[in-house]
């Protein structure tokens, strides 16, 4: 899909952003831009580079940091990446930043230093800024957390067909397996707890080496791993969500030379749009702006 197909010109993205900006301005906490989206449109950054991943699989920490800061300028429409940071974290915030440690796929240091070097650098002191993913409920800082910043690698999941931003916050509930039921159909009511309703201020969904494939619960092999090389951030964690999926669906029809339907179904994510309203699935209400390597992007 072109800029063009998916509706985005120059002047609808600095209308876009003008909105966003004003909602900032008027004091509507950014998380309410993903519902918000539900009656108009999803802005969704992918940035890619080829060279962000080496041969040997050594992720390059100051382009990680590089392709964050021009994300978000994207993502924001401000000239200088500490100003799109500050229109998100306030110095009296404290900020937990969700990450996920799967031991084969865990998000990579390099991006979590990236996102916490940001937002000390808005003023938020040391002592609030925290990063954690199983023990979030035990964590003094996501306990006291006014704000959320939500990272986790794309792959496929044996339960809920991938596991991605959404799922991501599956740790701030003591008993994660009572939201398996159905391919995880309800995951997105995780996002109504009282500890994440209305903190999620920004979703980076790590597309550097994610997987597209998997043979049962927390099976892992090198081989369906790639370097896309990429990072798709919204403040919509349906519409980054759904774009991540078309790309892992796209590769699966690559590699296995046919339309091969994830087992299970990722229709959580749908449902996230159409039951429970937390963001845009619909590609027509999605703005994809992309920037970098677009060899191969698969979408």
């Amino acid at each position: 899909m072109t800029d063009q197909e998916a509706g985005l010109t120059r002047r609808d993205f600095m209308k876009g952003v003008g909105g966003v900006a004003l909602g900032m301005a008027a004091g509507v906490p950014a998380p309410a831009f993903g519902r918000a989206a539900q009656a108009g449109t999803s802005r969704v950054v992918l940035i890619r580079n080829e060279s962000v991943v080496s041969a040997a699989g050594v992720m390059n920490g100051q382009l990680v940091q590089q392709m964050l800061d021009e994300a978000m300028v994207a993502l924001f429409g401000r000239s200088e990446p500490s100003d799109c940071w500050r229109q998100i974290i306030r110095p009296d915030d404290v900020v937990g930043i969700k990450s996920n440690e799967w031991r084969f796929l865990p998000t990579p240091p390099e991006v979590e230093q990236a996102i916490r070097t940001r937002v000390l650098q808005t003023g938020v002191p040391e002592h609030n800024v925290a990063i954690a993913d199983q023990r979030v409920l035990q964590n003094d800082t996501f306990r006291r957390s006014t704000a959320l910043i939500n990272t986790r690698p794309m792959r496929t999941h044996a339960w809920s067909g991938v596991g991605s931003l959404i799922k991501n916050y599956v740790m701030f509930v003591p008993h994660p397996e009572e939201y398996h039921p159905d391919a995880c159909a309800d995951l997105a009511t995780l996002w109504s707890l009282p500890i994440t309703r209305g903190k999620t201020r920004l979703n980076i969904l790590v597309m550097l080496t994610p997987q597209f494939h998997n043979v049962g619960p927390h099976h892992f092999d090198r081989s369906y791993v790639w370097p896309y090389g990429g990072l798709i951030v919204s403040t919509d964690p349906v519409a980054a969500d759904s774009i991540g999926l078309r790309i892992i669906q796209q590769k699966r029809r690559l590699v296995f030379g046919e339309d091969r339907p994830l087992q299970p179904t990722a229709h959580h994510i749908a449902l996230a749009d159409r039951v429970h309203h937390l963001g845009n699935s619909d590609m027509s209400r999605i703005e994809l702006v992309r920037i970098g390597w677009n060899d191969d992007s698969l979408i």
